[in-house]
């Protein structure tokens, strides 16, 4: 009993370890990329008028209308980089 308790428990870590560098890894495509950043927008409030952003999000626009927090906007800095080095398009 106490084995498979172990065993168990390994599974459950080992599961924990590499659940983060899935998600990692999956964060890393361009469109991944898009969706990520422009979700930060429209939890904000952003009056979007790209077509497929409105597709995607529906016209949000309230207050504040996209004005992003200090910490969304570091979330959106960081995904800007990791767009320019994997070469994303205008997106």
């Amino acid at each position: 009993m106490k084995r498979r308790l172990f065993l168990l428990c390994m599974i459950v870590i080992a599961a924990d370890v590499a659940a983060p560098a899935a998600f990692a890894r999956q964060q890393t495509t361009c469109e991944s990329l898009w969706y990520n950043q422009n979700a930060i927008y429209a939890r904000r409030g952003m009056c979007f008028k790209d077509e497929r952003a409105l597709r995607v999000f529906g016209q949000r626009c309230f207050r504040p209308y996209g004005k992003l927090t200090f910490r969304d906007q570091r979330r959106v800095d960081s995904i800007a980089r990791q767009q320019r080095r994997l070469g994303c398009g205008a997106e």
